[in-house]
């Protein structure tokens, strides 16, 4: 019999802020490519993804400004922490982000950070820079929508 591999549908770290300040289009699903204290403290859920991007240099991706916390355990082999880490991705993928990434507002963000068949994952979501009404307007929206959803629980 064939062993099963866990699936975790729970993400260890989300960006919310992304969701609102840009209009996310296209997304992709990339590894990411860590040291042994790197992935214990992305396991432990120790990892911050709120100021990271995602930027091509030499037809590679490269995921910038993401906080993973030295494991606690890790003595002299810790890593640093706000280093840049390498992207696994195909190559098309990685033509499109940067095809997508050259035009003027628009960047590569972070989304979700999850496990999959023991491997860390990353959701990359190519944005569009939200102005200061639309972000309105989506506060907005999602305000209305909670009080639909309290006056039909009632």
């Amino acid at each position: 019999m064939a062993k099963k591999h866990k699936t975790t549908s729970s993400y260890l770290a989300t960006n919310n802020k992304a969701r609102y300040n840009y209009a996310i289009g296209e997304t992709f699903d990339a590894g990411m490519e860590l040291t042994g204290t790197e992935i214990k403290s992305v396991r432990a859920g120790q990892i911050t993804i709120a100021d990271g991007f995602v930027q091509v240099r030499n037809g590679e991706a490269w995921l910038d400004n993401v906080n993973i916390a030295p494991f606690a355990q890790g003595n002299q082999f810790n890593h640093e922490p706000l280093r840049s880490r390498r992207l696994l991705l195909h190559k098309r993928e990685i033509q499109a982000i940067e095809k997508a990434t050259a035009n003027a507002g628009v960047t590569a963000v972070p989304l979700k950070v999850y496990i999959k068949h023991g491997f860390a994952k990353i959701l990359i979501g190519i944005g569009t820079g939200k102005r200061q009404y639309d972000k309105r307007e989506t506060i907005k929206k999602r305000d209305q929508e909670r009080d639909l959803r309290r006056k039909f629980k009632r």
